[in-house]
């Protein structure tokens, strides 16, 4: 929607309300690529399915992570509360001391993630403490005054509800005529509860019946450090001196480090805060939480290649931190994947596929047959079997339902496999395979990990371990694979609980063998006291040493980690090696930084130069060099500017462009109308260097005040 006034105005624009119109749009949006491939609507509504699956996910995820973050802030809100509830000597002794009770909530890094967690936490204490929160933000509390009234716009929002619509009117007039203070604040509170207090049981609200009598207000900084000293400093002195009559809690969303609170305040301010520290989940382990919960599943048939995986952990890690712009990068890599790969349409349950394997049209099979995996597949196969998967379409749904449940079994083994070797590596000196299990991961998607150094040197790490560590992972293993729904694990569980049992006897054995070693040392020692045995001693010492033998535990911990070794080999195989890989993995990576990793300066510049690339208006297709008319006053004056040097004369900016303008407009006989043609150009220049001003690309000149100088490209 767009308005064609240039005047000052209020548009109102009123939102669709069926959102069928929504879906049908998305689904055109699919039938684009393909010219309505059958196929369309089918892949659309799995990958509706699929990503609704995935949200539900990873907003348990979410939930379950700050669960017990919302229990302790909840618990310390329950104890202020009560204080003020029961009138207790602590309150008391609060009250007089004019302390403020202050949760300092660290979230990290992660800003973007914050009011995701903020709004899951006043959810939270709305369903079990208070109805009567409000959250700030540093950028609409310039001054003491505007947080006043944020505060209590808020405030009183959270007390009229729908049983109370007599008063709506009643109230809406008095808070504008209230004054924003701290005592007005006090008064509404005091007729809110009383009240409260005193409607019937039938008209009372039900969030009533969830909160105490006289819930505390709770107000949530969401970005202290933003917050400027002498607004927080007014705050928390006012709110000290009413602490006594408002229950009063403070929560403040710190994002680096708890002494903030401390350098933004004296500690004369400081001191009237009792402060409670609370720590949230690292964002790097809600992450690895998410790539577990998500990728490392056979739950969900979609997968991530390991270029695309790559890219979306190092925007993470060296951006800005945020879980939430990971999971809509991967939100992205579902739907331009359903969108470009024509047989997405098997992305989906075993059962499912199968099914859908059956109805494929002859295009679609033929689709299969341009894979690359399964080219290399049909060149694999003898020459009579090559020409029914090249031919024949119910043949090649046959092996294709085959090929699929393949796929499906690897993910599984996949999985366990990569989990045990995970229990070996991560707690190995400098992790040569990193610590991480998503590292891991990327190294086994690369190519074969067994054939890196990394491994090799692993290998060697581990078969060094200490015999208490090994049995400690052998356990964790024999848990993973019990836990694992692969059925080829039962000899797998067998060998490993072999190992385990054959550790055990070795110690016992270990044990007998100290005993009776520590007796015949003391006779051998009362034997060969003098100094012939001593030297003789000594030489059988270095020949064991030159020929030294392996132990059994030696030998044992070598069995054990060569077992674990041919499982890697066997089973962590990369995905790109697997036929049909193309199906569920989502492998380019180029189109994926195209959308997140933002370019502006060769954005700026391509828009500017070739407006046809964003505009696709064929009047603006220029050759060579040509400055079209045509283009947007904007473009003409950014083109003509890249041929001026540092310093650039307005008034031949200005006539060159006049010229551009005019190139196709034939000569003007009417004075007036040309005055009048020369004031719209010169008022169409004027707003065309303001927007190249305000782009960064030029600033006024201060050695000649006719000139403006470049910033960009050759520009000082």
């Amino acid at each position: 929607m767009s308005t064609c006034s240039v005047s000052k105005g209020c548009f109102v624009f009123k939102p669709s309300p069926k959102k069928r119109k929504l879906s049908q749009k998305t689904v055109n949006y699919f039938r684009e690529r393909n010219n309505a491939s059958e196929d369309t609507d089918v892949r659309f509504v799995t990958c509706q399915s699929l990503w609704n699956q995935i949200k539900l996910e990873t907003e348990q995820i979410q939930e379950d992570l700050n669960k017990q973050l919302f229990d302790n802030l909840v618990s310390f809100l329950r104890q202020s509360h009560s204080e003020f509830q029961e009138k207790t000597t602590e309150w008391t002794c609060r009250m007089k001391s004019r302390e403020i009770p202050t949760a300092a909530l660290v979230l990290g890094v992660n800003v973007t993630d914050h009011d995701l967690t903020f709004r899951s936490l006043s959810e939270v204490l709305q369903n079990n403490i208070t109805p009567y929160i409000a959250l700030l933000e540093a950028k609409d509390c310039p001054g003491i005054k505007n947080l006043m009234q944020k505060l209590m716009g808020q405030l009183m929002n959270c007390y009229i509800d729908v049983d109370s619509l007599e008063d709506e009117d009643h109230m809406q007039v008095s808070q504008n005529k209230i004054r924003c203070s701290m005592t007005s604040i006090i008064s509404w509170y005091q007729n809110v509860t009383k009240k409260t207090d005193s409607e019937t049981p039938s008209k009372k609200r039900t969030s009533s019946s969830r909160h105490w009598q006289s819930p505390p207000v709770v107000v949530i900084f969401k970005d202290m450090e933003s917050f400027t000293t002498k607004v927080l400093q007014d705050f928390i002195v006012i709110s000290s001196q009413h602490i006594h009559e408002l229950p009063l809690v403070l929560v403040f969303g710190i994002a680096t480090s708890p002494m903030i609170i401390h350098s933004l305040l004296p500690h004369s301010v400081s001191s009237l805060l009792c402060i409670e520290l609370f720590q949230s989940l690292s964002c790097k382990e809600h992450l690895s939480t998410i790539i577990d919960k998500l990728l490392l599943t056979a739950q969900f048939p979609f997968k991530l290649g390991e270029k695309v995986l790559q890219v979306l952990i190092n925007i993470f890690l060296y951006h800005d931190f945020s879980v939430q712009n990971f999971i809509k990068g991967f939100q992205l890599c579902i739907v331009e994947h359903f969108y470009s790969q024509p047989l997405s349409v098997l992305c989906c349950p075993l059962v499912d596929a199968k099914k859908r394997v059956n109805s494929l049209s002859h295009d679609q099979c033929e689709n299969i047959r341009r894979l690359p995996s399964f080219r290399r597949y049909v060149e694999n196969q003898a020459s009579e079997k090559q020409i029914l998967l090249l031919t024949a379409d119910n043949f090649l749904k046959e092996i294709t339902q085959k090929l699929l449940e393949d796929l499906y079994v690897y993910h599984e083994n996949y999985v366990s496999v990569l989990r045990c070797l995970h229990v070996f590596t991560s707690s190995l000196p400098k992790y040569p395979l990193g610590k991480q299990i998503r590292e891991l991961h990327c190294a086994c998607l690369e190519n074969r990990v067994w054939e890196t150094e990394e491994y090799e040197s692993s290998l060697q790490l581990a078969r060094m371990l200490n015999k208490s560590d090994l049995v400690t992972m052998l356990q964790q293993c024999v848990e993973i694979f019990v836990s694992s729904s692969g059925k080829e694990f039962d000899k797998t569980i067998e060998k490993l609980k072999e190992f385990l049992t054959q550790f055990q006897e070795l110690e016992v054995a270990e044990a007998f063998q100290e005993q009776d070693g520590s007796v015949s040392a003391q006779k051998e020692l009362q034997k060969k006291t003098d100094l012939y045995h001593l030297q003789k001693t000594l030489l059988e010492l270095k020949e064991s040493r030159r020929s030294k033998k392996l132990t059994k535990f030696e030998m044992l911990r070598f069995e054990v980690v060569d077992y674990v070794d041919s499982l890697v080999r066997t089973y962590l195989v990369p995905a790109d090696h697997k036929t049909l890989h193309e199906i569920m993995y989502f492998n380019t990576a180029s189109v994926l930084r195209g959308h997140l990793n933002a370019a502006p300066r060769v954005a700026l510049h391509t828009a500017l130069n070739n407006p046809y690339c964003y505009l696709k208006n064929q009047a603006l297709k220029s050759d060579g060099g040509n400055i079209s008319n045509k283009a947007p006053d904007i473009c003409i004056v950014y083109k003509l500017h890249l041929e001026c040097g540092r310093l650039i004369n307005l008034v031949d900016w200005l006539e060159a462009f006049s010229t551009v303008v005019t190139a196709v407009e034939g000569p003007n006989t009417d004075a007036a109308s040309s005055d009048q043609v020369d004031d719209i150009i010169h008022a169409r220049f004027i707003r065309a260097v303001s927007e190249l001003e305000l782009l960064g690309f030029i600033k006024p000149s201060k050695q000649k005040t006719d000139h403006v100088a470049r910033l960009t490209w050759g520009g000082c």
